[in-house]
């Protein structure tokens, strides 16, 4: 296999895997490097007249390589450690290659970490030394020296600012995509928690008309219309709650068919609710008192908690009287309990995920639900919600 050696050691020297990798100018990075450049040809221009009273050859030489500094500055991005090394080592020497050098080592300070810019930091601050030593002005060496360390310090430090800037905008959009791709997710659990609420409701009712229409093939034919009318009515619910879940995924105002959003259910519609499962042929004994008008939030968990409870007492216990209590009002909260008897079979599969979801959504309000099998065998399930005054 071949190796190209020719710009492999300083990389392999300072552990930096990203040197020589291809670079995809945007337009900001070029009206960046065109800048750039134009500061590094700027710096070699005003160190001009260092080169008075020198031998002509050490002039060109002076000259050639200034110039060729400045136009490896378009190098920085793809190369930035091995032009900083070279221009560093020549800089310590020509005088005009020192503005290439300072773009070199601020591009480092930018780009790479402090393990590899820190070395580059280090071999500028000992490349000050040899040139205050050998071209002295008429300060002395010890100002020049001095300049030079503040002025390395210096761009190395603005290089270090715009890095830490750099990547604290890089952490808060990180930080908002997480943070957007968690909205995102807790709001897809709480469409699938209301989903999971309304349509096991309306799709129980449907499996208990259906099952009866199953069981009485020779039913008189009013009931079978009655029960056909049922399951229509049951359907067409279903396709209405349905609708309503889906609402949440619109921004608010808008408007999928001209027609207004149904309204959300309240605590007032328990009363409709037990009607409705009372009609399915279960038999349902509701105590509601809650004393004050109840916030809309508390009304709707409320609802959707006694309504998962009468689903759960028609998959499992199917024609078990079930019992809902509903009492409180502001500064007590509000205080749900639903008990059935259990020692029916089950006709209907269930996941599990009712409950589950049900104490989410308590959790969520800041309440709590629980639920246990009491002594007498009968389920019971008790939640309690916070009702402010």
């Amino acid at each position: 296999m071949k190796v190209e050696y020719r710009w492999l050691l300083p990389s392999v020297l300072l552990g930096d895997p990203e040197e020589g990798r291809p670079v995809r100018r945007s337009t900001r990075d070029w009206i960046v490097d065109i800048l750039v450049f134009l500061v590094a040809c700027g710096l070699a221009v005003l160190s001009l007249p260092d080169l008075d009273g020198l031998a002509r050859p050490l002039r060109v030489s002076e000259q050639v390589l200034g110039a060729l500094a400045c136009a490896s500055v378009w190098l920085r991005r793809r190369w930035p450690v091995t032009l900083a090394v070279v221009t560093t080592l020549l800089s310590a020497t020509f005088v005009m290659v020192g503005g290439a050098s300072a773009v070199a080592l601020f591009t480092v300070a930018v780009h790479r970490p402090f393990k590899i810019s820190g070395i580059v930091l280090a071999l500028n601050l000992v490349s000050v030394f040899p040139l205050a030593l050998w071209r002295p002005d008429e300060l002395g060496p010890a100002w020049m020296m001095g300049v030079g360390v503040l002025l390395v310090f210096a761009v190395f430090g603005w290089g270090m600012v715009v890095r830490s800037r750099r990547q604290l905008v890089h952490t808060l959009r990180e930080q908002a995509q997480v943070a957007g791709r968690e909205a995102r997710r807790l709001e897809r659990e709480r469409i699938a928690r209301e989903m999971h609420d309304v349509l096991a409701h309306r799709i129980s009712i449907l499996s208990l008309h259906a099952g009866a229409l199953e069981f009485r093939p020779d039913a008189p034919p009013e009931q079978i219309s009655k029960a056909a009318g049922a399951i229509r009515e049951s359907a067409h619910q279903a396709l209405q709650d349905l609708r309503e879940v889906i609402g949440v995924l619109r921004q608010p105002g808008d408007e999928a068919d001209g027609r207004p959003e149904r309204p959300q259910p309240t605590l007032d519609d328990l009363c409709g609710l037990v009607d409705e499962s009372r009609a399915a042929g279960m038999e349902v004994a509701l105590r509601l008192e809650a004393v004050g008008q109840a916030p809309e939030s508390l009304g709707r968990n409320a609802y959707r908690i006694v309504q998962e409870a009468l689903t759960n007492a028609r998959k499992h216990a199917p024609g078990a009287p079930v019992r809902v209590v509903v009492t409180g009002g502001p500064g007590e909260g509000l205080t749900i309990a639903v008990r059935n008897k259990t020692s029916w079979p089950s006709s209907i599969p269930g996941t599990g995920t009712g409950l589950i979801g049900l104490a989410e959504r308590a959790e969520l309000a800041g309440g709590r639900l629980a639920h246990r099998r009491a002594a007498e065998g009968d389920f019971v399930l008790e939640a309690w919600l916070p009702w402010e005054k």
